[in-house]
C-alpha cells in the first residue's frame, strides 16, 4: 500500500473536522493505522506536506490517531520502506511543474496542489487519499484523466458537504 495523504485525513482521524460522520472517522483511523503498520507514505522533498501536518496537528501531546501517525511518519522520514520522497519544482508559491494539468492548477486550492504534484511525480502514481473535502469531487475526473487517482475515504460525507456548500450545483459523479 502506497499513498499521498491529504491533511484532512489526519484531522478527521483526530476528530478535528466538524460535521463528519463516525463512519468517516473510523475509515480515516483504519487507513492511517494500516499505513502506519505496513504502508508507504509519499511526501515531497521540501517537507511541504509534513509542515502542513505539523501546523494542523498536535505533536507535543498527541491525542488523536492523526497526531500519532505524524509522529511515526517523522521518525521514519529516512526509511524508504515507510516514507518515500519525491522532488517538486515550485515555479511560484504553490505552483508546481509536476502538477499534471496546467489548466486545472490555477482553479485548484493552492494548499492542495502539492498532494497532486507529489502523486503525479512519483513513478508509481500512488493515489491521493481524501477524506471529506468536497471540492475534490469536482477535480477528480480531470486528475484521473492525467493519471492521478483520488481515493475518497468518506464518499457520503464528501457528498453531504458538497450539497451544503454548492446547493445549486448537481452532485458530480463519483469514482468507482
Amino acid at each position: 500500500m502506497k499513498a499521498v495523504i491529504d491533511t484532512n485525513v489526519l484531522l478527521v482521524a483526530n476528530e478535528q473536522h466538524d460535521g463528519v460522520s463516525t463512519d468517516c472517522v473510523t475509515e480515516c483511523v483504519r487507513h492511517l493505522q494500516a499505513m502506519k503498520k505496513s504502508g508507504v507514505t509519499v511526501i515531497d522533498d521540501g517537507f511541504r506536506i509534513l509542515n502542513e501536518y505539523k501546523h494542523k496537528t498536535n505533536l507535543h501531546s498527541p491525542k488523536g490517531v492523526g497526531d500519532v501517525f505524524l509522529k511515526d511518519l517523522l521518525r521514519n522520514t529516512a526509511n524508504p520502506a515507510r516514507v518515500q520522497q519525491v522532488r517538486l519544482t515550485e515555479l511560484a508559491d504553490n505552483d508546481f511543474a509536476e502538477f499534471p494539468d496546467p489548466i486545472l492548477q490555477p482553479g485548484f486550492d493552492a494548499p492542495d496542489r502539492k498532494f497532486v504534484a507529489v502523486a503525479h511525480a512519483h513513478p508509481d502514481k500512488p493515489p491521493v487519499w481524501q477524506a471529506a473535502d468536497c471540492k475534490w469531487l469536482d477535480w477528480w475526473p480531470a486528475l484521473q484523466a492525467k493519471g492521478v487517482r483520488v481515493e475518497f475515504l468518506c464518499q457520503s460525507d464528501a457528498c453531504k458537504f458538497y450539497r451544503n456548500k454548492f446547493p445549486n450545483k448537481p452532485l458530480p459523479a463519483l469514482p468507482n
